[in-house]
């Protein structure tokens, strides 16, 4: 009887864990109904089976929302199971991956009607619908160019473009891309060698990442646009500004370098000798604070998988581009408006460092974000978004945000 009495009291702990409510309050009517059928989910599932801590609840809710998906039948669960999978962590676009999935398995009818149920419950939780995407070729035709891949949110205002660190891809803004769109019309590409644009043959250099990055303001038929670049994004943003400084209608640099490190040819040598399974710690532990590693929310799951996944000449190609990358000091004839954003538990590029770049751009802003590491919008993306929305202007009137 004590036995049964605890589990119980476990069932409920571990249904309140997973779905965020009482079973009491939740259940009501199956404990109406049937008493015996509720004390058995209780302490027959949520106290043994799902309690079991051998799978976590964030991978118990992705697997019970794809079997729900695949078998089709039972919509009503499987909202009730997506809401708790948000709830665990899980977000909005990996529920669509799992949707993508489910449709190599259990067929696209099956996938789609899932996909119709998740996109629901993500609306009500108030999560931004993807942004829509474009390819465009840049560089001329056949193996003289590449693709790429181009996010675009918002309708009308100020174009402002996204440009990635090294080893990610234009998914890296994601976390602030609805935010910034209100007003502005917000792109993210992917940086040869990159995401879609992955596999581009090397050698190149920065200043060929700047060109791309004028060409593609080009193909966008955008004459003047605010840019905003992150770590390596940051080294091109800059190449393009000395390059075409009539291009660049303001500059917002974050968590970069305007001269390179020694320690970037290191990096692509690793990467050939050692392969990429061999990057991820130094990699993470570098751009992310102990906390936000602990936490292993979204931005620190999808740099770990982007930097396994990577091809080791990818990497090994833009950490010698970057490490020939020098701007430093060419930026003192730049006279557009200048943001130069820092996190305060940045171990790579500093404080220090960044406000030495703040100081060779005129009249640049120079910020320092509290409790935030390198790859800032990953881990306190709130604060990039404020202080990126407090610089980049906007069309308040006629904004749009993305949402749905």
């Amino acid at each position: 009887m004590v036995i049964g009495m605890k589990q119980h009291q476990s069932g409920e702990r571990e249904y309140a864990g997973l779905m965020g409510s009482s079973p009491r309050e939740a259940l009501a009517e199956v404990r109406l109904s049937s008493p015996l059928m509720y004390d058995a989910l209780i302490e027959g599932a949520f106290g043994g089976t799902l309690a079991n801590p051998d799978l976590g609840r964030a991978a118990r809710e992705i697997a019970t929302v794809a079997i729900l998906a695949a078998i089709g039948g039972a919509e009503s669960r499987l909202a009730t199971h997506a809401r708790a999978a948000l709830r665990q962590g899980v977000t909005a676009p990996e529920l669509i991956a799992l949707c993508e999935h489910v449709a190599l398995y259990a067929g696209f009818p099956r996938a789609l009607h899932a996909l119709t149920i998740i996109d629901q419950v993500a609306a009500e939780a108030g999560q931004p619908r993807p942004a829509a995407l474009r390819r465009v070729r840049l560089g001329g035709h056949g193996t003289s160019g590449h693709e790429t891949e181009v996010a675009e949110r918002g309708e009308t205002g100020p174009a402002v473009l996204l440009v990635h660190a090294l080893g990610l891809d234009r998914r890296m803004w994601d976390p602030v891309l609805a935010a910034l769109s209100a007003g502005r019309r917000v792109f993210a590409y992917d940086v040869r060698g990159h995401g879609r644009a992955a596999g581009y043959p090397g050698p190149f250099t920065i200043a060929d990442a700047g060109v791309d990055l004028i060409a593609l303001l080009d193909m966008l038929g955008i004459e003047q646009a605010h840019l905003v670049g992150l770590s390596y994004g940051g080294g091109i943003v800059q190449s393009a500004a000395v390059s075409h400084p009539e291009r660049v209608a303001s500059l917002s640099l974050l968590a970069t370098t305007d001269s390179p490190f020694d320690s970037f040819e290191g990096r692509a040598r690793s990467a050939e000798t050692d392969g990429m399974a061999a990057q991820v710690v130094p990699s993470l532990t570098r751009w992310f604070t102990p906390t936000g590693l602990a936490a292993d929310g979204w931005g620190a799951r999808y740099a770990r998988e982007k930097v396994l996944r990577a091809d080791p000449a990818d990497w090994a190609a833009a950490w010698r581009a970057f490490s020939a990358m020098d701007v430093r000091g060419r930026l003192a004839g730049f006279t557009a408006p200048a943001l130069v954003l820092a996190g305060a538990d940045d171990a790579s590029t500093t404080p220090e460092i960044m406000a030495g770049i703040a100081k060779r751009i005129p009249g640049a802003q120079f910020r320092v974000l509290p409790g935030t590491p390198h790859m800032q919008t990953l881990e306190r993306p709130g604060l990039v978004a404020e202080a990126l929305d407090a610089f980049l202007p906007a069309e308040r009137a006629a904004s749009t945000n993305g949402a749905r």
